[in-house]
């Protein structure tokens, strides 16, 4: 589910304005130089009349009629070019100044979508995904091995290893990730590695804190809107691609909250669509603050990795403090 409907039409309505504009332009560069250039629009109306001259000709039997008519065409488009250089215009004035010239802001190369319009809907899902600025700066790119050592490292290093695994078979294989262990030592870092490989791929990725994703489900955070971006919500929590639920536990916990939470990973389990969950908590803590149904949906579900290791957040601060 990459882009709704409505969003998908919404982007081709902004390609239709960007050729209609492009159109009006020309238009007017047109009328321009027929004011300007008076000859050149008699020349343009001498190329119609030729070419009707000569397709009679073609229909009356002359053989040469096709090849003559080639040549007095390429005669005039030369003269109309010396006119419009003559009168200090560029050659390509005439031409329709597309956004994007590849595709003639089209959105589609041969069937194919364009560069830009796979751009564009990057784009997009950066926004839906509430963590665009963060991915800018939490990618593979910035990933260090110099904060672990030891038993921290070994772990960090495998589920560094099963992170690619499960963005290179994220299209083929339905999985569930599980963070767990010790503050500030990657979990979040690894889930926004994640989400901007897959944003990059095209999939739809939603990012909540858990505090932020409870009061979506409780309508708390919804005030005001209607039945039907209610439902929108609800559904796009169900159906993105990748759903990321992190720092669970930090969120108020009630028997309403639980039985929420419970349904949004129900349903997603059901529509075998991607979640990875981060946590400060232990398994035994997980057991304890939920539902023994939540704590079996993810433990049977998801991929447990334990990640330890220093606070690498207060570690920086430190050392900027030192300097």
């Amino acid at each position: 589910m990459p882009l709704t409907n409505q969003q998908y039409d919404s982007i081709l309505r902004e390609y239709e304005e960007k050729q209609n504009r492009a159109q009006r332009q020309r238009l007017q560069r047109i009328a321009e130089i027929y004011t300007k250039i008076p000859e050149y629009e008699e020349i343009e109306r001498s190329v119609s009349s030729v070419s009707v001259a000569q397709a009679k000709k073609l229909l009356d039997g002359d053989e040469h009629a096709l090849l003559d008519l080639k040549h007095t065409l390429h005669r005039l488009s030369e003269k109309k070019l010396a006119l419009l250089l003559s009168a200090g215009y560029p050659e390509d004035y005439l031409e329709s100044a597309y956004d994007c010239p590849h595709c003639k802001d089209t959105g589609y190369i041969d069937g194919q979508k364009c560069h830009c319009l796979k751009q564009k809907i990057v784009s997009l899902l950066y926004e839906q995904s509430n963590i665009k600025e963060i991915l800018a700066r939490e990618n593979f790119s910035v990933l260090s091995w110099e904060f672990y050592e030891g038993e921290d490292l070994y772990r960090f290093q495998q589920t560094v290893e099963a992170c690619r695994h499960f963005i290179k078979n994220f299209a083929s294989s339905h999985s569930n990730l599980f963070f767990y262990g010790s503050v500030g030592a990657g979990k979040t870092f690894l889930s926004n590695c994640i989400a901007r490989e897959l944003i990059e791929a095209g999939n739809l990725v939603l990012y909540f804190s858990a505090s932020g994703l409870i009061d979506t489900l409780s309508g708390s955070s919804l005030y005001g809107k209607s039945r039907e971006e209610l439902y929108g919500i609800s559904q796009d929590l169900y159906n993105c691609d990748l759903l990321i639920i992190d720092d669970l536990g930090t969120e108020y916990t009630n028997a309403y909250v639980v039985s929420q939470l419970f349904s949004c990973l129900n349903e997603r389990l059901l529509r075998r669509k991607s979640t990875i969950i981060s946590t400060n908590l232990s398994l035994e803590d997980l057991r304890n603050k939920y539902s023994e149904r939540i704590f079996s949906r993810i433990t049977s579900n998801y991929n447990l990795y334990k990640i330890t290791g220093p606070d690498i957040r207060m570690y920086r601060k430190t050392m900027l403090n030192r300097k």
